[in-house]
């Protein structure tokens, strides 16, 4: 028997979602759930892979299978493909297994000709209509599949408006919506040379090869890329029988969600148009009104929607966001899924969600996405500047939090400016799907048009990033690059401006902001995460402020604390330069022991701060070139400064130059050549902890030697480091107990793990120089090639982002087997930059490690993702995205 590669949508369920996708998985189960659903079929994710596979075309037996599930629909609706009487139109529409908002291309209408239009005005006595979604689908149709601009029919509708002076869309009748089909079709044969395609079947094929094709669209690999999606998911195509919002004063179209998507709160909430199609809603071309207003316009639609919306939450178990048309006073439903949401709104919808007894704790942690978490640890505005802050607009508060920055109008002038250091505000008449890449790059999202369910707003939420839509007080002239305020104050490209997201308030210049604070449900969800996790989360710190930071968002000790950090202060920069210019050991132990006091009392603030968590000291790591100017002048200046000639200190420079400095004279080879450096680190080490437990701490520090390959230079250094750290002790009459461990960050360190192991009592995998000498890249270089590895589907995702499982990962997980197969007590961390990221913590978990570190604002991303990497365990899944 054949693959199955089409499916009816009574043929399928919810847990099809794989092979229908999301869309057509919920379509099903709706179906299923006997709720007024169009009928239709899904071409399955199946048949997406096999269409690249078979070098972009459609199979034939694909084929003969979808003209088969076609004869069958149409049998259900009682109409025909191409039929002049009563012809059977039907929508195309993308539906990946994760939710891609924007991402894919849709197509309405599809099935209409020029026969089929008159067939649809008669049997509808409403020849506007007909005409109206003719029209729609020429544009739609030209656009997506024929890669005709959309904005050249833009141009052809405002110019016909111009000739009959009127101001919107619907105020165009019948005879002019016929004059603009015969522009648009003549558009479209100036363009592609061939006119316009009758065949309703050749229609349906053309696009749904293209939904295949924009799979692989540019913004769809980027947004796969942010969300950790696959390419060979692929997507499924969902072809359904059309409903039509556009007949008239009975009918309409909206999307709404069975909570708000902002706050959370346990309402109705979303918008419709009457006499509308869906994507006058989604697109922003029309304000729309809010849902409560259909209970006076249509009572009894309302409540039906409302009672199916009730039904589909307690059924799905989570906030739904559905989309719904009614055509002459008959409601149906078009799709649901779970809605993207705010940070706010997840985390009350979970607890809230848990306090009425539909879920458990352990569903709940999985129904908030950890980087989510990002936009709620972020500055909100200081209240006495806001205050005296003038509003130049209002708009609606379409994704919360507080963003300052320049403007700028094209997603290319953000990506640009944000490459140069730049804050951005992303200013758009309304945003597109191919406006990703700027919005990603934004601090905040000001759109002068759309409502709360427009792009902007749905991207912004997912993204976590400070949106107001809609703002309709601001004229917007993108050609010349400017806006005007409602008091005709003109902003142009590089001005400061303010948004919050949580109140649409739009101000004219820079605002200062204040930190985040950690409480309500924010607190309650976090207590759940960290009673279901088991991998401790540490952080990454060098100074007593962003320790406290951590500790303020839960870190449970230091895995990393860059001691070269500490030497660039003004205050001591002059004795590490003193030091590396020494010609000799004992003037180079007059420079460190001016450092020693500095050093000790940088340890003993961390170690008060951190009150007896856990703290591992990194010993002096980067190569010394760092410590020294580099330019003719600055050498002369410092030169000068430090009572030396100019050739001295230049032939110093010029000694610790370096063709690879990444791979050269740096970590634990600086111990090696200066014993005397790891010596006096070691003393400020262990000074400081005896100096803070005589204050009633008990710390035990942690004493890392970094960049080890080869057992012998790890015995070395830390012989080196005991020898002191006893002698210390020894000189102080107290007892004290540290550890002394390594970073494993050479390939062959990991290789040679069981031999590093009996030297060292923890290993923390510093997995930033591990990929970069297990891929050979240089981490400060690659990303000016890596764009085209994404292109050309070499790399789905950025290495040094995000953990390469298969490669970096095998080092990981067999240095750790080989390590604690030397010394079963041996404690096993990770302090490269993926231990912040989602992904690469729940690997840290699955391979057993002890904990993680991240940068502060990291932690309650990393804290999180622990305990899902925990409940998918238990549960014996893998959270979607990461195989």
């Amino acid at each position: 028997m054949s693959k199955k590669y089409v499916y009816l949508f009574s043929e399928g369920d919810a847990s099809m979602r794989n092979l229908l996708g999301g869309k057509g998985a919920n379509l099903a189960e709706m179906t299923r759930l006997g709720f007024p659903v169009p009928q239709g079929f899904t071409v399955t994710t199946e048949a997406c892979t096999r269409y690249y596979e078979d070098g972009q075309v459609i199979g034939d037996d694909i084929m003969a299978q979808i003209e088969e599930k076609l004869a069958e629909t149409e049998k259900i609706v009682g109409k025909k493909f191409g039929d002049p009487k009563n012809p059977f139109l039907v929508s195309v529409r993308s539906g990946a297994r994760a939710s891609m908002p924007g991402m894919m291309d849709t197509i309405l209408n599809l099935g209409l000709n020029d026969e089929a239009v008159k067939g649809l005005a008669e049997l509808t006595n409403n020849e506007r209509f007909a005409y109206d979604s003719y029209r729609r689908f020429i544009q739609m149709f030209s656009d997506v599949v024929m890669e005709v601009p959309k904005s050249k029919f833009e141009k052809l509708i405002d110019i016909m408006k111009e000739e009959k002076g009127v101001k919107l869309d619907t105020e165009l009748n019948a005879d002019d919506l016929k004059e603009l089909v015969n522009r648009f079709k003549a558009l479209f044969k100036e363009e592609k040379g061939f006119d316009f395609p009758q065949d309703p079947k050749q229609q349906l094929v053309e696009a749904i090869k293209a939904v295949f094709r924009s799979w692989n669209n540019p913004r769809a690999i980027v947004y796969r890329r942010m969300n950790d999606i696959p390419s060979d998911w692929g997507t499924a195509v969902n072809v359904q029988a059309m409903v039509f919002g556009n007949m008239g004063n009975d009918s309409g179209t909206g999307v709404a969600f069975t909570r708000n998507p902002s706050t959370g709160e346990k309402e109705l909430y979303g918008e419709f148009l009457m006499n509308a199609q869906g994507e006058d809603v989604v697109a922003g071309i029309r304000t729309p009104e809010p849902i409560s207003r259909l209970k006076e316009i249509m009572p009894e639609v309302y409540e039906q929607f409302a009672e199916i919306a009730t039904k589909l939450e307690q059924h799905y178990k989570d906030m739904q966001d559905m989309e719904f048309t009614i055509e002459k006073g008959k409601l149906y439903m078009l799709q649901t899924r779970n809605g993207k949401r705010t940070a706010t709104a997840a985390l009350k919808i979970a607890v809230d969600l848990v306090n009425e007894g539909m879920i458990t704790k352990e569903e709940a942690v999985l129904k908030v996405d950890p980087k989510q978490l990002d936009s709620l640890l972020h500055p909100t505005f200081e209240p006495k500047a806001l205050k005296n802050a003038k509003v130049i607009g209002k708009g609606l508060p379409a994704s919360p939090g507080a963003a300052t920055g320049k403007v700028y109008f094209t997603a290319e002038e953000a990506v640009e400016a944000a490459k140069a250091g730049n804050k951005v505000i992303l200013v758009r008449l309304e945003t597109s799907p191919e406006d990703i890449e700027g919005m990603a790059v934004a601090q905040g999202i000001l759109t002068a048009r759309g409502g709360m369910t427009s792009h902007a707003a749905v991207v912004a939420r997912g993204m976590g990033t400070c949106c107001v839509a809609g703002c309709g007080d601001i004229k917007i002239n993108e050609e010349e690059k400017y806006f005007v305020d409602k008091d005709g104050n003109k902003y142009y490209e590089g001005d400061y401006i303010s948004l919050d997201g949580s109140t649409g308030n739009v101000y004219g210049e820079a605002l200062p902001t204040i930190d985040a604070q950690v409480t309500g449900n924010f607190a309650t969800f976090m207590q759940w995460a960290d009673e279901i996790r088991t991998l401790k989360v540490r952080t990454n710190a060098d100074t007593p402020r962003d320790a406290s930071v951590a500790v303020k968002f839960g870190a449970e000790g230091i895995g990393l604390c860059r001691t070269e950090h500490m030497f660039f202060d003004e205050d001591r920069i002059p004795a590490v330069r003193e030091m590396i210019v020494a010609k000799t050991e004992e003037q180079r132990r007059k420079a460190l022991d001016k450092l020693l006091p500095m050093q000790r009392g940088d340890f003993e603030a961390l170690f008060k701060v951190m009150a007896g968590f856990p703290v591992t000291i990194r010993l002096l790591d980067p190569p010394l070139h760092e410590f020294l100017p580099h330019d003719d002048e600055d050498i002369a200046a410092l030169a000068k400064e430090m009572g030396i000639t100019f050739e001295e200190l230049k032939e110093t420079v010029k000694s610790l130059h370096e063709f690879n400095p990444m791979l050269g004279h740096r970590g634990c080879r600086l111990a090696v050549t200066y014993p005397e450096i790891a010596e006096m680190q070691t003393r400020a080490i262990i000074e400081a902890a005896i100096n803070v437990n005589k204050e009633g701490l008990n710390v035990v520090p942690e004493i890392m030697i970094p960049l080890v390959g080869e057992v012998k230079e790890l015995k070395y250094v830390k012989d080196v480091v005991v020898k002191t750290a006893d002698a210390v002790i020894k000189e102080a009459g107290v007892e004290l107990e540290y550890k002394v461990g390594t970073m494993i960050e050479v390939p062959r360190a990991a290789l040679t793990a069981d031999e590093i192991a009996t030297e060292a009592e923890f290993f923390s995998f510093g997995t930033n120089d591990l990929a970069q000498m297990t891929f050979g890249f240089s981490r400060d270089d690659a990303d000016k090639f890596l764009e085209d590895y994404y292109n050309k589907k070499i790399f789905e995702f950025d290495p040094f982002a995000r953990l390469d499982q298969n490669g970096v990962g095998k080092l990981v997980k067999m240095a750790a087997e080989l390590g604690r197969k030397t010394r079963p007590d041996i404690k096993l961390g990770i302090c490269g930059e993926h231990g912040g990221d989602p992904s690469s913590v729940e690997f840290c978990h699955n391979v057993g490690l002890d904990y993680v570190s991240c940068s502060p604002y990291r932690v309650p991303i990393a804290r999180l993702a622990a305990a899902q990497a925990r409940v998918n365990q238990m549960r014996g899944t893998v959270d979607l995205g990461q195989k």
